[in-house]
């Protein structure tokens, strides 16, 4: 593969992609229209986002020593020698600019409360594992992801396409959140032995790799769990199409409770991010319905 292309790290785009396109489904399906314009620039600016913070975390965990020869995750650029450090660091810079420019028509839009969202986003693109306090250093990661990849990308595309918020938007949003959290977890749970070594306490790190299995099934759990909220705002018999990705993440739980070795997680983490894609596209499917 074009290193160029492996530093974006194109299978973790999903998680940017995914809450967007839920929003604008959501919207779709309650109004019978949605403003496009605003759909693309807010899907083309959670992506370039999503690219630089994949950057920036190539750049730092080498740098800082968290990705040397022994690790057993997917090729970093940086660590792999692909690509120098400062061209990985002049890629982050353009993507962030990127998102700059797609992120204009979100702050016309929505004011100044989305001028801050977007720098709180783009601090935390390269504050995820740089700067003073690096969240994936401290172990506070998952709560950002829920945050950022949940309720703030749904509810905050909700909120440009409609001008308001709802429960349904919130609902969604902690559904997409856990899962897009779970994809973070998995990758924690096959590093925490090198993560360990450098300091970098995750919560596989400071609280044990059981601690990381019992978080992955809680977030898949709660995510099925609030998908009774639909069942019982909208029709009964369409929503139980959701319960067709299960057996994905039964086999997604069966690989991270009893894998035999780390390197085994690098299936499932792929295998993550293909069961947010189809659990998100259930849902379209449902609401389209």
């Amino acid at each position: 593969m074009n290193p160029y292309l492996l530093s974006l790290r194109p299978k973790t785009l999903v998680a940017a992609a995914v809450p967007v396109l839920s929003a604008a489904v959501l919207v779709f399906a309650e109004q019978d229209s949605v403003p496009w314009f605003l759909v693309v620039s807010v899907f083309l600016c959670a992506l370039c986002i999503q690219v630089a913070t994949n950057l920036f975390n190539d750049l730092i965990d080498f740098k800082k020593g968290a990705d040397t020869h022994q690790r057993i995750g997917p090729v970093r650029v940086t660590q792999s020698g692909l690509m120098s450090e400062r061209q990985v660091l002049f890629v982050a810079l353009f993507f962030s600019l990127l998102a700059v420019g797609f992120g204009v028509p979100l702050v016309l839009k929505g004011g100044w409360v989305f001028l801050l969202l977007g720098i709180a986003a783009l601090f935390l693109a390269y504050g995820y594992t740089g700067g003073p306090f690096p969240l994936a250093y401290l172990g506070i990661g998952d709560v950002f992801v829920i945050l950022f990849f949940g309720l703030v990308a749904v509810m905050g595309s909700y909120y440009l396409f409609t001008g308001n918020v709802s429960q349904a938007s919130l609902v969604m949003g902690v559904q997409l959140g856990c899962l897009s959290t779970v994809l973070l977890a998995i990758n924690n749970l096959r590093d925490s032995v090198t993560d360990k070594v450098v300091g970098k306490k995750t919560l596989a790190v400071r609280f044990g790799d059981r601690f990381v299995q019992v978080e992955i099934f809680f977030l898949i759990f709660l995510a099925y769990a609030l998908t009774f909220y639909w069942w019982v705002t909208y029709q009964k018999s369409v929503f139980a199409v959701v319960f067709l990705s299960l057996p994905l993440a039964v086999f997604i739980l069966r690989g991270v409770f009893f894998a035999k070795e780390k390197q085994a997680l690098n299936k499932m983490l792929g295998f993550s991010g293909l069961f947010l894609l189809i659990f998100a596209s259930l849902n379209w499917i449902a609401f389209l319905l």
